[in-house]
């Protein structure tokens, strides 16, 4: 199909990046978990887990357009199908943002952790309907859901690890008395 053939670079390009992305967060929260905060769980489920699933959305989508489809329709399928999926998901993390006690989300958090990933799981499921009639502008729709989830993605990650590094630690130093833990005190 010479219109997914046009693609192939962006998608091998995007989906290489989800996947050394979803790595690198794993090493993060390897890291991180060193010394988890009161709650980790229930915060990193409304705002870790989150990310791992776009950049796994952005490589699942990367992997489905660079197969070689007799038609638009099976793929357009597949995709409108995790759109609405992603829309859902997008409610859940909502729901999980509001009621974690961790951390009280700001606007910023609001918008890169369910605001932008919604519009990008609504495009995504928008763009399954034009697809058999107007091929070439439905593309154009998953590739920019591809990469609002990706960025989104990055952006989340960056200020997840920021969070922690900054915040978290620059806390927990301030509580010692700006003295960095002692060997043990890691330990324990």
């Amino acid at each position: 199909m010479p219109e997914l053939g046009a693609w192939d670079s962006f998608y091998v390009i995007v989906g290489s990046a989800a996947g050394a992305l979803i790595g690198l967060q794993f090493v993060v929260m390897t890291l991180i978990a060193e010394r988890p905060p009161i709650r980790a769980a229930e915060a990193g489920a409304a705002f870790a887990t989150p990310t791992i699933v776009h950049f796994g959305v952005v490589l699942f989508l990367s992997a489905l357009l660079r197969a070689p489809w007799q038609t638009i329709v099976p793929p357009a399928v597949l995709w409108g199908v995790i759109g609405f999926s992603g829309v859902s998901y997008a409610a859940v993390v909502a729901r999980r943002m509001r009621k974690q006690a961790v951390y009280r989300p700001e606007f910023e958090d609001w918008l890169f952790h369910f605001v932008l990933p919604l519009a990008a799981y609504a495009m995504l499921a928008a763009a399954a309907f034009p697809a058999p009639s107007r091929t070439r502008e439905a593309l154009f729709g998953v590739g920019a859901a591809a990469l609002l989830l990706l960025f989104t993605g990055i952006h989340n990650a960056w200020d997840s690890v920021a969070y922690y590094v900054l915040v978290k630690k620059g806390d927990a130093k301030t509580e010692r008395g700006g003295e960095e833990p002692s060997a043990r005190e890691r330990q324990e």
